[in-house]
């Protein structure tokens, strides 16, 4: 069985956040760069322009691509075939931590939602989840979600008799009411089915993945939401236009005979996270 240590962990997590805080995933970048050149609308154009040049000069000076720095979200997989040395956990806070102070990323996160709303001033905890893979590495994915796309998260509880457009409409009906606040064009993750837990856990997921869903009827799904989205007029930054979403995934998942849960996350234009198998 391998052992991973301490410090390759530690350094694999640090260079993830980094990287994810500074550099759009390549993919990202084109899917801005297919929408500028489709937009109609000048305003919304133009402001598609800005947002390419602003991730041009954040990968080239270094410079973070939001204020917003967001919580982390780490998504950690652990093979059978490998153990680590060292409680993975604690070199995860720790690794995130540093990259937070030595690259003078905003910490956002503070102690108590309630009563002590105190910045911890490390942007730690980050949000782990972990799950065993039969395989014989690790897959860290460093997920960094900012608090203006995350307050408009939304889940629904449908009944099994809703039908598909049911649940359609009210995929249009967040995007729309959500309007410029989640800083459109949006990445939009959906978990469909398990507990209500779990869909916002799969919402989260999905909204990671590059390519469409292998399914050929939950990939003309994600089509269909994609295209009513982009009628809904809200555009780039809320300033109209006919480009409000980028892309749509879908991640099921089996559920309760008398249960349909849907949840949404909307992502900002800037889908900042990086993976890496070790």
């Amino acid at each position: 069985m391998r052992t991973i240590s301490q410090s390759k962990l530690y350094t694999a997590v640090y260079d993830l956040v980094v990287q994810a805080n500074f550099n759009l995933p390549e993919y990202v970048g084109q899917a801005l760069a297919t929408m500028q050149a489709s937009e109609q609308k000048p305003l919304a154009k133009e402001t598609l322009n800005i947002l390419i040049q602003n991730a041009h000069i954040a990968a080239q000076k270094h410079i973070p691509l939001c204020q917003d720095c967001g919580s982390v979200i780490v998504f950690l997989e652990i093979g059978t075939g490998v153990t680590i040395d060292g409680n993975p956990e604690s070199i995860i806070q720790n690794a995130v931590a540093d990259a937070y102070k030595n690259n003078y990323l905003r910490p956002s996160i503070v102690k108590d939602p309630l009563f002590d709303r105190t910045n911890i001033g490390t942007n730690t905890p980050a949000f782990i989840h972990t799950e065993i893979v039969d395989r014989g590495s690790v897959t860290i994915t460093v997920y960094l979600k900012g608090g203006g796309s995350e307050n408009m998260s939304s889940l629904k509880m449908f009944t099994p008799t809703a039908d598909i457009e049911e649940i359609i409409e009210y995929i249009i009906t967040t995007v729309k009411q959500a309007g410029p606040n989640p800083c459109p064009p949006l990445f939009l993750g959906i978990g469909i089915g398990g507990t209500a837990d779990v869909a916002m856990l799969n919402a989260k997921k999905a909204v990671l993945y590059k390519e469409p869903h292998p399914s050929e009827e939950y990939r003309k799904l994600e089509e269909e939401i994609l295209q009513r989205c982009n009628k809904t007029g809200v555009g780039p930054l809320g300033f109209g236009g006919n480009n409000t979403v980028a892309m749509v995934r879908i991640k099921e998942a089996p559920t309760h005979i008398a249960t349909l849960p849907v949840a949404l996350n909307l992502n900002c234009h800037s889908l900042r996270y990086r993976s890496i198998t070790i």
